[in-house]
């Protein structure tokens, strides 16, 4: 099968993995884990969950990606796609509802970090752009999954909505499937079990020491820092000032909807103009409107807004992602990829654990103009880094060895 073909499949694969993950958490887990009788701060903890499982799971599984054969962590992330959705419907329990999160969470924990690895080395010399496609069927996936949940869950209730998660997430599996084998070929090498423990420490010890890789992850973590918080508290803030399911789900669409047609040009500037001024203006374009939104209460003005946003996470991904990719050895791409995903997710489940705490206490204003400043904050210290690191390090830091 031809890169392009194998990368087509790829992206059609994460389409409708994303769909179904998607379908679940925006807006469904918000208003579901309500029902239950959930606080503010119980449902950002419900929402950060998932990603709790990607904080311990993404960098030993990306390097070890690295050494194994990375087929079958990318068919187990699958199957923790398509199978966990069958089993919400049942749920009556808020900390059930908990487990079955970070049961949930290894879906993007063994699946995501994988397939951007396999997608930096199909395009080594186009990665920026690559990975704007890559990430943008991706989004495509939470474009339709939110947009479909709102309108399930108004229409037909929570049961119905989980059900159909089930089936997209299955489908997936069964494409990623008809991939051959060969595509992602596994390490010829033979390892013993000591031989395995000693790579294993050692590229995690090579990773957690570079310098561009860390920097780059933290912006990450802070972009989803800000979409994290959108997505536990935008539901139930859309709401408080009178919107229904559907149309939060429909701000959630149209910041899906504007990263699927920004990334992949965003990715391709990247590639020609360099990845670390795009992140600094992506962060504060993600701060500028995380702050706007409580200041709201009409939908059309936060469509808007949604929008913005929307192309700010568009500009981060596509460039830092391909950034990780750069500075990775072609051999430990994977364990790049696992950095990152690391990073993210505390990003990620920090964001609605914190707003949480911040709206019980200071309202929906301040707590998302906190989460906001942080993303300039980052933006600058970013910035700062890369800058000096450019200086001391020219031409650009040598990729990580393995």
């Amino acid at each position: 099968m031809s890169p392009p073909r194998t990368f087509a499949l790829l992206c059609a694969v994460a389409f409708l993995a994303f769909v179904s993950y998607d379908l679940v958490r925006r807006p469904a887990l918000a208003l579901f884990a309500g029902s239950l009788g959930a606080t503010p701060v119980t449902v950002g903890i419900l929402v950060a969950l998932s990603t709790v499982t990607g904080i311990f799971v993404k960098l030993p599984v990306g390097v070890m990606s690295d050494l194994l054969d990375r087929r079958k962590f990318m068919i187990g992330g699958l199957l923790a796609f398509a199978l966990p959705p069958f089993f919400y419907p049942v749920i009556s329990d808020v900390t059930i509802l908990g487990t079955l999160r970070l049961a949930h969470g290894l879906a993007t924990a063994l699946f995501t970090p994988l397939a951007l690895a396999m997608v930096a080395q199909l395009y080594a010399e186009r990665r920026g752009e690559a990975m704007g496609w890559y990430t943008a069927a991706a989004q495509g996936g939470g474009l339709l999954g939110p947009m479909l949940g709102g309108i399930l869950v108004y229409a037909v209730g929570f049961s119905s909505t989980f059900l159909m998660a089930g089936a997209f997430g299955t489908l997936s599996l069964v494409l990623f499937l008809c991939m051959p084998r060969t595509v992602i070929p596994a390490p010829r090498l033979k390892r013993t079990h000591r031989t395995f423990m000693t790579e294993v420490r050692q590229g995690v010890k090579d990773i957690v020491r570079h310098r561009g890789i860390l920097t780059t992850s933290l912006t990450e973590a802070s972009k989803m820092m800000a979409n994290g918080t959108l997505m536990a508290f935008l539901p139930l803030y859309g709401l408080s000032i009178g919107l229904n399911a559907a149309q939060v789900g429909v701000l959630f669409g149209i910041q899906a909807l504007t990263s699927l047609f920004a990334k992949p040009a965003m990715g391709k500037i990247s590639d020609r103009t360099g990845r670390h001024t795009p992140i600094v203006i992506g962060l504060c374009l993600c701060g500028a409107m995380l702050i706007l939104i409580p200041q709201l209460e009409t939908l059309k003005y936060l469509l808007i807004v949604s929008a913005v946003f929307g192309l700010g996470e568009a500009v981060i991904t596509s460039s830092s992602t391909a950034l990780i990719a750069d500075l990775s050895h072609h051999t430990s791409i994977g364990a790049g990829m696992g950095m990152r995903g690391t990073i993210m997710d505390i990003g990620h489940a920090a964001g609605p654990v914190i707003a949480g705490i911040l709206i019980a206490s200071i309202g929906y204003r301040g707590g998302f103009a906190v989460i906001g400043i942080f993303q300039f904050i980052t933006a600058g210290v970013f910035g700062m880094i890369m800058e000096g690191n450019r200086r001391r390090t020219i031409p650009e830091e040598r990729p990580v060895s393995q």
